[in-house]
């Protein structure tokens, strides 16, 4: 068996449904203290992360990822069980196989096979993980950054073993993300009987043309890098569940996902303003999970394309499309962040899987991409 296919079964058969870690980062570990890495572990709030070092020198080319999962969900829909590694007509199945235990089994063999080869390299090659990426992601990766930051450290390079591949392994590489800011937003009115609206405020009335105005607006064109910010409304709720009541109050949620022309404070003040204008009494609640990042192309992106191009024919695309990743954070160190992993099309759905066939592609993008930085 493949040494990466290996590795990754193996973290598979962890159960490290988030914040869980479930024994992934001693695995890990196991294998990196013998190469002359020096470890942190930091835990915070039953979350468990390492930074792991190897040099002192620059430039720093770190690998970051989560060994947390998502959870199952039922058991009886799947065909195999999630967190026994089980390869079926050439795809390894288990929860995490794509991700992301694949890329994390990939980082591991890469660095064993460059250590091997090239004990002398330049620079530094640096792990940054945690088990908080797939939950509320505030005892995770951004507790490492706060330490590393608080030090004066910083990384030159950063890959972030995130699924990014979409319909052919190694056709996309993201080099930023947009930002997600959500809102809680709570309408009043007056409840009261539905066959006596003078007497009552009818708050889904009030909030409608509000809403109309909120979703026809055009909060930026985008750029060359990202698409045009999107509002959009993800939860309605108002009213006591009679068909005779005026509700007192209405709820909406809703998330933005914001370009680099955006900033949270400049979305949060065109929303009051529309909400202001139209005399609603309300309260409003925002959540920033991340502001956008972005990395021009340069030394990473064009050293991990060469590698992509290398072991699959394969010419990769720079994206900024997907949700938030733990990059948001890394950023803040970190001029050159990239996420580079496999193919996407099963992550936290029942069946996750990897092709096998890719493992060991997946371990030599990552290898070349040492070599060609620090070798």
């Amino acid at each position: 068996m493949n040494p990466t296919q290996a590795l990754t079964e193996q973290l598979i058969a962890c159960h490290s449904v988030t914040p869980v870690d479930g024994g992934c980062q001693d695995l890990m570990l196991s294998r990196l203290l013998p190469l002359g890495f020096v470890v942190e572990k930091l835990h915070s709030n039953g979350v468990d992360n390492f930074w792991a070092r190897r040099g002192t020198d620059g430039p720093v080319l770190c690998f970051a990822g989560h060994t947390d999962v998502v959870p199952t969900g039922p058991l009886h829909d799947w065909t195999t069980d999630p967190f026994v590694p089980t390869v079926q007509e050439g795809m390894l199945h288990g929860r995490g196989a794509a991700d992301m235990k694949a890329s994390l089994a990939a980082f591991v063999t890469a660095i064993e096979r460059f250590v091997a080869e090239c004990p002398d390299h330049k620079g530094s090659i640096a792990l940054l993980i945690t088990s908080d990426e797939e939950g509320v992601a505030t005892d995770g990766t951004v507790k490492v950054v706060d330490l590393l930051q608080a030090r004066g450290e910083s990384i030159d390079y950063c890959i972030v073993g995130e699924p990014t591949s979409d319909r052919r392994f190694g056709d996309t590489i993201k080099n930023g993300r947009r930002g997600s800011l959500s809102g809680n937003l709570t309408v009043k009115g007056i409840q009261g009987h539905i066959a006596y609206p003078h007497l009552a405020r009818n708050p889904i009335h009030q909030l409608a043309p509000a809403l109309a105005e909120l979703a026809g607006m055009e909060w930026d064109r985008g750029n060359d890098y990202f698409p045009p910010t999107s509002w959009q409304v993800s939860n309605i709720h108002g009213g006591a569940g009679a068909t005779n009541i005026i509700p007192g109050s209405v709820n909406v949620q809703f998330n933005f996902r914001f370009s680099t022309e955006q900033t949270a404070d400049g979305l949060k003040q065109r929303v009051h303003a529309v909400l202001d204008q139209h005399g609603l009494e309300y309260d409003l609640q925002w959540n920033l999970s991340g502001n956008p990042f972005f990395t021009a192309p340069g030394e990473l992106s064009r050293a991990l394309q060469a590698a992509i191009e290398t072991e699959t024919g394969v010419q990769a695309q720079l994206s900024t499309t997907g949700g938030t990743s733990d990059g948001r954070f890394i950023a803040r160190i970190c001029k050159q962040v990239v996420e580079f992993g496999p193919i996407n099309a099963t992550i936290h759905k029942v069946n996750e899987c990897v092709a096998v066939d890719d493992l060991p592609r997946l371990s030599g993008i990552y290898y070349q991409t040492l070599c060609r930085l620090l070798g």
